[in-house]
C-alpha cells in the first residue's frame, strides 16, 4: 500500500475518534421558561404591580368615556333649542374630548407596555443569567428551552428545572421597581 494513502487511512481514522469521543461528551438540558418564571416570588410581584398600574389606567379612561357621553347626551336633547354659536361651541367641546381620548388611549397603551418592560426585564434577566450559570457549571453544549414549542424531537437530554431553582435560590432577587406614576392623569375640562 502506497505511504500517503496510509497516513491519509490513519489521519482519517484518528480523526473520526476525536469526533466521536466530542459527540458523546456533548450534554443537552431542556427547562420550560414558562414554568420556571411562574414559580419565581418576583413575578407574582410584578404581575400585581402592573395589573394595579393598568386599573389606574382604566378608571381614568372610563371617568373621560363618561364624561364624553354625558355631554354627548345633554347635547342631544339640547341641540334644538341652541342657538347656532352655542352648538358650535358644544360640537366643539365634544371633539376636543374625543381627541383627548383617543390620545389618552394610545399614550395609555405606550405606558403600560414599557410598564411592563421595566417589571419584568429585570426578572427575565435573573432567570436567563441562572440558567448560563447552570450551563456553564454543569457543562452543558446546549440547554433547549421546551415552553417555547421549538423542540418536536429531542434525544435524551437532563431537565434542568431543579438545578436552576436552586441557582436562583442562591442569587439576589431582583430588585424592585418602585411604581411611579407613567402617566398624568388627564382632568376632565369644564
Amino acid at each position: 500500500m502506497n505511504p500517503f494513502v496510509k497516513i491519509t487511512l490513519v489521519s482519517a481514522i484518528c480523526l473520526l475518534g476525536t469526533l466521536s469521543l466530542n459527540a458523546q461528551s456533548t450534554k443537552f438540558g431542556h427547562i420550560n421558561s414558562a414554568e420556571l418564571l411562574a414559580s419565581m416570588p418576583e413575578i407574582k410581584v410584578a404581575d400585581k404591580t402592573l395589573q394595579d398600574f393598568n386599573a389606574t389606567l382604566e378608571a381614568q379612561l372610563k371617568t373621560m368615556t363618561t364624561e364624553y357621553q354625558t355631554k354627548v347626551q345633554a347635547y342631544q336633547g339640547q341641540q334644538a333649542a341652541m342657538a347656532d354659536p352655542i352648538k358650535e361651541a358644544k360640537v366643539k367641546e365634544i371633539t376636543d374630548l374625543e381627541a383627548r381620548i383617543q390620545e389618552f388611549q394610545q399614550t395609555a397603551q405606550e405606558s403600560a407596555a414599557k410598564k411592563k418592560e421595566e417589571l419584568y426585564s429585570p426578572i427575565l434577566k435573573r432567570a436567563e443569567a441562572a440558567i448560563v450559570e447552570v450551563a456553564k457549571e454543569n457543562t452543558y453544549a446546549y440547554i433547549f428551552d421546551t415552553s417555547a414549542g421549538a423542540v418536536v424531537y429531542a434525544q435524551t437530554s437532563d431537565n434542568v428545572m431543579d438545578i436552576v431553582k436552586k441557582k436562583l435560590a442562591a442569587m439576589p432577587a431582583a430588585a424592585p421597581v418602585m411604581a411611579a406614576p407613567a402617566v398624568k392623569p388627564v382632568s376632565p375640562k369644564k
